[in-house]
């Protein structure tokens, strides 16, 4: 199939933005709606007060309980947030992020292992394998794959949205504010509402396909030439956007983890997650 020159034009043009680069590879392959859709995404942090169409909501959750779940055991749950003064009350738990209190939805993907527990229990049976370490996993992922559908389900409705990792900071706090009981765990939140254009994000650059594709076997030594070009590709963009972050990405990232203090109190989440119901043997 030969694609139009508007297609192969606004592919291309996708293709720079997500690298930062010219990207070298077989454009006239197959395109649709849905791969510009997935290479248009930008975290937005900027958000009109417009209210969301009636049913957005509930579509956004078929999309999300459309994608794949370990044995069908669909080890997740999501909490809507609506409330002005809660959504005010979780920004706060998040280090002051105002565009939680910004969008007219916020939804927190949980890790619910509390379900199966309940299940279990109800009908007299054993389930000591909800306290290992593999089950916490698995609810992780299976919380963090259905996150993701709605994601692309919001941007293809020209929506907006931002993962919000910060609701791991106070974990015990988020979970008495959202009456989690135990053995749930929010995961991460997500801002969802109509991007303020006015404040138009960015799409922000990934690391070239030579540091993440492997062929075959795993090569860590190759990587090297890939992520020094990758540097000066985020320094430039770091630059471009006035985003207060020091040096580039090789910089940026051994600084996020250079110490425990660097993980934003996120130091002593296996104790935390001991006291909300995980055992995690």
């Amino acid at each position: 199939m030969t694609l139009s020159t508007d297609t192969l034009t606004k592919k291309t043009d996708l293709l720079h933005e997500r690298y930062g680069t010219a990207f070298d590879f077989e454009l006239n392959a197959a395109w649709n709606s849905s791969l510009t859709t997935l290479l248009s995404h930008r975290s937005v942090r900027a958000y009109l007060s417009q209210p969301l169409p009636s049913g957005t909501l509930e579509t956004l959750i078929a999309s999300a309980q459309s994608a794949a779940t370990s044995s069908n055991l669909q080890t997740w749950s999501v909490i809507a947030v609506e409330d002005q003064k809660r959504k005010e009350r979780l920004s706060q738990l998040a280090n002051g992020q105002a565009h939680i209190q910004q969008c007219p939805l916020f939804l927190v993907w949980l890790a619910d292992l509390a379900r199966l527990r309940y299940l279990t229990e109800q009908r007299g049976l054993p389930h000591e394998g909800l306290n290992y370490l593999e089950m916490f996993l698995m609810a992780a992922i299976d919380a963090s794959l259905a996150a993701q559908n709605a994601v692309i389900a919001a941007e293809s409705l020209g929506l907006g949205t931002v993962y919000i990792g910060a609701m791991r900071n106070r974990p015990e706090e988020v979970a008495a504010e959202l009456g989690l009981p135990k053995h749930v765990f929010a995961v991460f939140g997500l801002c969802v509402g109509y991007p303020n254009l006015e404040k138009k994000a960015a799409i922000k650059p990934r690391l070239p396909q030579e540091a993440v594709l492997h062929r075959e076997t795993y090569n860590l030594e190759t990587q090297a030439t890939a992520i020094n070009h990758y540097d000066e590709i985020m320094a430039a963009f770091y630059a471009q956007q006035q985003m207060n972050v020091d040096g580039n990405w090789s910089q940026h990232s051994s600084d996020r983890i250079a110490s425990a203090q660097a993980l934003r109190n996120r130091a002593q989440l296996r104790e935390i997650l001991n006291r909300l119901g995980f055992e995690l043997r």
